[in-house]
């Protein structure tokens, strides 16, 4: 049997990310992103959906990388996998997390001033055949991290250390 479990979102950082250190010395590191999403209805007008908020976790190199180049509000892609986390609260009722482990971001450059990004974000109007949002002062999206740095650049060891 094949299975995959990939998620890649585009949004917002809603906060600095929180780094800490296990006592390995493992760099682990967290922060949280909105997505959102607008669609027209059968007749036409501008829908949208609300706000959606994913908890990211970054490991290692990755966790390291984040706390240097992630600022609250800035524009990021982050792909990676979905992990659940089971716990009981303090009343002994059980509760579910959802993770998104992210395997790769990439922060797409400011070009419009304080808090504008001219990369697509999602909820923008848009033009389907360029992907872009139709404003005269936008371009193609630009990256302040190059290929070559899109992870973390360690080996997968098959090491994924659950929170």
């Amino acid at each position: 049997m094949i299975s995959l479990n990939r998620v890649t979102l585009i949004g917002r950082l809603g906060q600095d990310p929180e780094i800490r250190h296990l006592e390995n010395g493992v760099a682990v590191g967290r922060f949280s992103l909105a997505t959102s999403d607008r669609y027209r209805d059968k007749d036409g007008n501008w829908q949208e959906r609300p706000t959606e908020w994913h908890n990211i976790v970054v490991w290692r190199g990755l966790a390291e990388r984040a706390q240097k180049e992630l600022k609250k509000g800035m524009a990021i892609y982050v792909e990676g996998q979905i992990n659940y986390r089971n716990y009981d609260d303090k009343d002994g009722n059980p509760r579910k997390i959802t993770d998104i482990l992210a395997r790769s971001f990439r922060a797409f450059v400011d070009t419009r001033g304080e808090g504008g990004s001219s990369a697509y974000m999602p909820g923008e109007e848009h033009d389907p055949q360029s992907n872009y949002p139709q404003d005269s002062n936008a371009s193609a999206p630009t990256s302040s991290t190059t290929s070559s740095d899109f992870n973390d650049g360690g080996t997968d060891d098959g090491d994924d250390l659950p929170f």
